[in-house]
């Protein structure tokens, strides 16, 4: 049993002191920490695989929200359809348009985050300015294509460096295009490396997996 009940306390009211909602990111972890972490009032978990989701949804409390934070294919939306509360990452219309077609099948509108690349590292995933503008203007003239997808707000993740300055300025720049595309919506942004920049710089939604559970 790994739950750090202190760290729990301390990050829930560090989240709701901002307003923002703290996400318990249980990839690997085991139910039984899950439930843990659960019985201490927790509700929101982001897993990162859709076939360990399967698996321990349904041996879990049924009013857990459900995140999907990991790198979503199309081909696994309809698996998730059903019940996950928000699917973080979305980064490109085509897996847009599946979780709407998912979200129309089941009658179950899905609500999602778009991904924005706002690190220097080429691996990580979403989308640039240009190709979010585009999606935007898509969205508006065929609204029929996304109606079924909720889009809820925006997701990003800073580099992976020590240089806090760059972490801010990369959070903060994804903050103003969540604030020019849909103010008010969510801005989910900051992991347990640097949760602590993130609510300074307006993130209302943090991810955060080895401070509570944890090292991997």
């Amino acid at each position: 049993m790994s739950i750090d009940a202190g760290a729990y306390n301390r990050l829930f009211s560090e989240c709701a002191a901002k307003g923002a909602t703290l996400v318990a990111a249980s990839k690997t972890k085991p139910v039984a920490d899950i439930q843990e972490l659960y019985q201490a009032g927790q509700r929101d978990f982001g897993e990162n695989y859709v076939q360990e989701l399967l698996e321990k949804q349904p041996q879990l409390p049924a009013d857990i929200r459900w995140h999907f934070i990991g790198h979503l294919q199309s081909n696994k939306v309809k698996q998730l359809a059903p019940f996950v509360h928000l699917v973080h990452g979305v980064d490109s219309p085509r897996l847009l348009q599946e979780i709407s077609r998912q979200g129309q099948r089941t009658g179950l509108p899905i609500r999602c985050l778009l991904q924005v690349h706002i690190a220097r590292e080429e691996t990580k995933f979403g989308f640039d300015e240009a190709g979010l503008e585009l999606l935007w203007r898509e969205r508006n003239e065929f609204p029929e294509k996304f109606n079924h997808a909720i889009v809820a707000g925006f997701m990003g993740m800073a580099s992976f460096t020590d240089d806090s300055n760059q972490v801010r300025k990369e959070f903060r720049h994804l903050k103003t295009i969540a604030d020019t595309y849909l103010p008010g919506g969510i801005v989910s942004m900051g992991m347990s490396a640097d949760y602590k920049i993130a609510l300074e710089e307006g993130s209302n939604m943090i991810r955060v997996g080895s401070l509570l559970f944890g090292a991997r």
